[in-house]
């Protein structure tokens, strides 16, 4: 959620940083570790992890859950619950992350248009500062679609199949890729064409905040009278897919099969009317004219967010995505931390991790402007999972199953350490396991599977070589392929309960 900032702000936060502000001061504790021949990354590390817990709670009227929203108003908001839950579930937060995403889809209600609460607090109540009643609220339309995608990142990490069963969970994806989109106009046929504002209760006044953001078709909370945010149709995207996933599981092939082409249909929509061929930049915005606007800058350029999303087709419109957030990066190395929380992550997904190391050190740099805004610390420690140590859960869809040798995910690895000699993360929480990796460099690397089942590890590296050393016997690699055409090789091991196996590149 992005900041409007003022005096009240900088009072609640200075209370939240020092839990002045919370009144029932549960204490969280993880075991998670990091260390590193790099002192700094260590530093950064410790600083995300003791302030994401500070920010955790349990025992409340709502049930556990942790601050992702202004720090100080004691609440946990849709975007920044989406966002902030990978550095959550690593923290060993995962039962948060499940309350509050279900606390989301309960809320879903047709007289709010299918909107949930955009914003709750501890009490279980909208958050006052964001809710008047069901015809005055706060909300921004990629909401429902971020929480219904991160409901399903969320299962793959942790196996629970509360995400794939649970009646309350289910009628919330149901109605948000249906009636959701049918009443604010977001199928391919209407979006296009769509109104700022819809579903207006008695008179509508601009000047109120809760009339002008109702409906707001963006993340970018700006007064400017635009009808639809590119972001939007990203975060559409990854739901559908999300979806289909989630149907595939649940035995409806049919039905994963119609969302899988929406969700396509919805990326090739991105990728033709969305890109300027002419200056080979994706537009930001459709106006009230029905004119596209590219908006530029560090904190308006949308860019990074179809990177996020991987709504950029791979190839030169990701390339020219990429190369705006770099020119962006390069100009002002300290933005927003809205935006910047995700840079590190974006960053080592598209192969750039010196930059990526670099964005996570300016957020956990000491006096680091609003570094106590949760989204900070909860990111850092997801990009430092998913992007520093490369740890990746790839989830192997039912249909996958061949003569008996199916598994459910494989967890993959692919250092991002970039100069960095050698770092070890332990304790990492992956379904029913507990994982260590430790990277040294780009050319070896060391798993061991701390506690729970055997799994399967797909050991990937930069580069393209014939064979890879297991525990020092050559093994056949496998070819693979990252984005941007970034070339790899791997092996898949399995790897028993309390067994270390270490994989590494032929000298």
């Amino acid at each position: 959620m992005l900041m409007r900032m003022g005096l009240t702000w900088f009072v609640a936060g200075v209370l939240a940083a020092t839990g002045l502000a919370q009144s029932t001061a549960g204490k969280s504790e993880s075991k998670l570790v990091l260390e590193s021949s790099d002192a700094r990354l260590v530093e950064g590390f410790n600083w995300a992890k003791q302030q994401a817990l500070a920010y955790a709670f349990d025992g409340d009227p709502v049930g556990p859950w942790y601050e992702a929203a202004l720090p100080g108003r004691e609440a946990f908001c849709m975007r920044d619950v989406a966002h902030q839950s990978m550095g959550g579930h690593a923290l060993g937060l995962a039962r948060h992350n499940l309350n509050m995403l279900r606390r989301f889809a309960e809320n879903i209600s047709e007289s709010r248009d299918w909107c949930s609460f955009w914003e709750i607090d501890r009490y279980n109540r909208p958050a006052p500062v964001d809710y008047k009643n069901d015809a005055e609220f706060w909300y921004n339309l990629p909401a429902n679609f971020d929480i219904l995608d991160c409901c399903y990142r969320m299962y793959v990490w942790t196996g629970d199949t509360t995400y794939l069963n649970d009646p309350v969970f289910l009628n919330f994806y149901d109605r948000t890729v249906s009636d959701y989109v049918e009443r604010w106009d977001l199928g391919l046929d209407r979006v296009m064409k769509r109104k700022r504002w819809m579903n207006i209760r008695g008179e509508f006044d601009p000047a109120k905040k809760f009339h002008f953001f109702r409906s707001d078709p963006s993340y970018d909370e700006s007064r400017e009278d635009f009808v639809l945010g590119v972001d939007l149709l990203a975060t559409q995207y990854v739901a559908y897919l999300a979806y289909a996933h989630i149907q595939e599981l649940r035995g409806n092939e049919e039905t994963a099969r119609t969302y899988l082409k929406k969700a396509q249909d919805v990326k090739a929509l991105v990728n033709i009317a969305w890109w300027d061929e002419k200056t080979q930049h994706f537009y930001s915005i459709l106006d009230k004219d029905q004119r596209f606007q590219r908006q530029v800058g560090a904190e308006r350029d949308h860019g990074p967010v179809l990177l996020y999303r991987d709504a950029a087709d791979d190839g030169p419109k990701a390339q020219s995505a990429l190369n705006s957030l770099l020119d962006n990066i390069k100009k002002e190395p300290s933005s927003g931390v809205e935006g910047q929380s995700h840079h590190a992550e974006i960053l080592y997904r598209y192969g750039v991790p010196d930059v990526a190391y670099g964005q996570m050190m300016d957020l956990t740099r000491p006096n680091r402007d609003r570094q106590e805004y949760p989204e900070v610390s909860y990111t850092v420690i997801g990009a430092m999972v998913t992007g520093t140590m490369g740890i990746t859960v790839v989830p192997f869809p039912p249909g996958a199953s061949e003569e008996g040798g199916y598994v459910d995910r494989i967890v993959k690895t692919l250092s991002g350490l970039g100069n960095i000699a050698w770092a070890e993360l332990r304790n990492l929480p992956i379904r029913a396991n507990e994982v260590a990796v430790r990277h040294e460099g780009v050319r070896k690397t060391v798993f061991t599977n701390q506690r729970g089942p055997s799994l399967i590890w797909q050991a990937t590296f930069a580069g393209a070589f014939d064979t890879l050393l297991v525990n020092g016997e050559p093994m056949k690699a496998q070819a693979g392929k990252e984005l941007l055409g970034r070339v790899t090789s791997s092996v898949m091991v399995p790897v028993g309960a309390g067994n270390t196996v270490r994989v590494e590149i032929p000298k």
